[in-house]
């Protein structure tokens, strides 16, 4: 996948790209959200072997960039019934806030209703990462349901999540 409009670009994820997305995902501030507020403590070659077995027709990991330089990352997974479950971080700090990530997830929500067949789009997160949600709702994703203390972080802490979907008709393209 390639996606580009004026300074941002959403690439497939390559082995070149391991060192970065290893440096994302050992940082504990940029993992927090996820759980892992120590980081992953994953290895590059972990990271490689990783990249190597993703696929298009099932899942697929992507690099954002903000004028040819790496910003964050994205991913979907093929969940069946034309159905993709997606995911974004943006992990440089100085380039979150400013609308970078409303705008790489119109892009490959478009790219995924339009080129790529799909009929939903799912997604999570913490309940605590409003930001987020507000950028979800603003597109159209409608919240379908929360998942009280339904798993813990890496500390053991009970975390909850919002579980969130999107049709192709209810998406926000303005």
């Amino acid at each position: 996948m390639y996606l580009e409009d004026d300074n941002l670009v959403i690439r497939n994820a390559t082995q070149h790209d391991a060192e970065t997305l290893c440096s994302w995902w050992n940082d504990g501030k940029v993992m927090n959200h996820a759980g892992f507020p120590n980081g992953l403590g994953i290895t590059k070659q972990s990271v490689v072997e990783q990249l190597a077995s993703d696929d298009d027709k099932t899942h697929r990991r992507l690099i954002l960039e903000v004028d040819s330089v790496p910003v964050g990352e994205m991913n979907y997974r093929n969940k069946g019934n034309r159905t993709a479950e997606i995911g974004i971080k943006i992990c440089n700090f100085e380039k979150q806030e400013k609308g970078f990530g409303t705008r790489f997830l119109k892009m490959l929500i478009g790219c995924l209703f339009d080129e790529e067949g799909y009929e939903k789009i799912i997604l999570d997160t913490n309940v605590k990462n409003t930001r987020a949600q507000h950028v979800y709702e603003k597109l159209g994703f409608r919240e379908v349901g929360t998942r009280v203390d339904s798993w813990r972080n890496q500390l053991g802490e009970l975390q909850s999540s919002v579980d969130y979907e999107l049709t192709k008709g209810e998406l926000n393209r303005g």
